[in-house]
């Protein structure tokens, strides 16, 4: 079937405003895009606030004739060339879409190309920025066609049973069920990024897609189980058959070490992909923490020089008061 055969998939339950901004998207997309992917707060509904951007993943055939009718439909400043290179170093890169102006809802959009996301959520990804919010609920909000949702889809899948090689040196030989596994697995995901989270988010990320967690990993244990990677003790509870040891362990810290260097020097890219990248930022450090961030116009003009102290201030106090906030409930 060709581009031009194929029947474009739309998914009528996403929410209404996701679908608008998709297809406000896919036409300025000039359709180079194959598939439109909403994760995140507003589809998880965990504390979204009026500020809070759609996040979207977008998927591009190729990235010069996206850019280009990116630009040429005026919804970016910066040059195609530019955004080409972005896309080349360390993908994704971010960028915001604004189809409807200030003060209506804006998308913070995940860009890079078919090819790259296969291999960002595959067994040898090169860090965990991808991979660790979309092992999460995701929908497939458009698509260029049912193949091609069938491929997300069966990437994503793939994505969720592999979790085992990377959370299992964290398991030991503990008992556990499906409950207690997806909250281990976003434990361990959060703390192997750079995130300006407070401490109980991971237990406000469980509990605001705690059902379609669980219905999606009780099949990844069963099928665990049914290749001898985990023992089925009855009653939904698992063990791992053989625990790694201690080098696996180290294995992956330092797996997630190297994402946290390739997150931190992706901020730089940040700058020339995201319009007011900074301000977006302040809002959701001040959102997520509780605390006030205010921004000098000297760290605004050299934010990447400038910024540090306040970065480790709040990644600092950050976790500290959402571990006061979890003693006090």
């Amino acid at each position: 079937m060709s581009r031009q055969d194929s029947v474009e998939f739309q998914n009528d339950h996403a929410p209404a405003v996701a679908r608008e901004l998709a297809s406000e998207l896919v036409d300025a997309g000039g359709g180079h895009i194959d598939a439109i992917l909403l994760y995140g707060s507003q589809l998880h509904r965990s504390s979204p606030s009026p500020h809070s951007a759609w996040d979207l993943v977008v998927l591009v055939d190729a990235y010069p004739p996206f850019h280009s009718a990116l630009s040429d439909s005026g919804h970016h400043t910066r040059s195609p060339s530019m955004l080409n290179l972005m896309g080349s170093i360390l993908p994704p890169y971010v960028t915001a879409f604004e189809p409807w102006g200030d003060g209506r809802p804006l998308a913070k959009c995940l860009v890079l190309t078919r090819a790259q996301f296969q291999r960002a959520m595959g067994p040898r990804s090169q860090d965990h920025f991808l991979k660790g919010r979309l092992v999460q609920h995701v929908e497939v909000v458009w698509a260029r066609s049912a193949e091609v949702v069938e491929s997300v889809e069966d990437t994503l899948a793939s994505a969720r049973r592999e979790t085992l090689h990377w959370v299992a040196p964290f398991l030991g030989d503990e008992v556990f069920d499906v409950s207690s596994y997806t909250k281990r697995m976003l434990s361990v995901s959060f703390a192997g990024e750079v995130r300006p989270e407070a401490a109980d988010r991971v237990m406000e990320v469980w509990r605001s897609q705690e059902g379609w967690l669980e219905s999606r990993f009780e099949e990844v244990l069963e099928d665990a189980a049914e290749d001898g990677v985990l023992e089925d003790l009855g009653n939904g509870r698992f063990r791992l058959a053989h625990p790694p040891g201690a080098w696996a362990r180290k294995r992956r810290q330092l797996y997630f070490l190297r994402s946290k260097y390739r997150s931190v020097a992706r901020w730089s890219k940040h700058i020339v992909t995201f319009n007011d990248w900074l301000t977006y930022i302040q809002r959701k450090v001040e959102r997520r923490t509780g605390m006030d961030i205010p921004l000098t116009p000297a760290e605004r003009k050299w934010p990447l020089l400038l910024l540090w102290p306040k970065v480790f201030r709040v990644l600092r106090e950050g976790r500290r008061v959402g571990s006061d906030r979890e003693l006090g409930s």
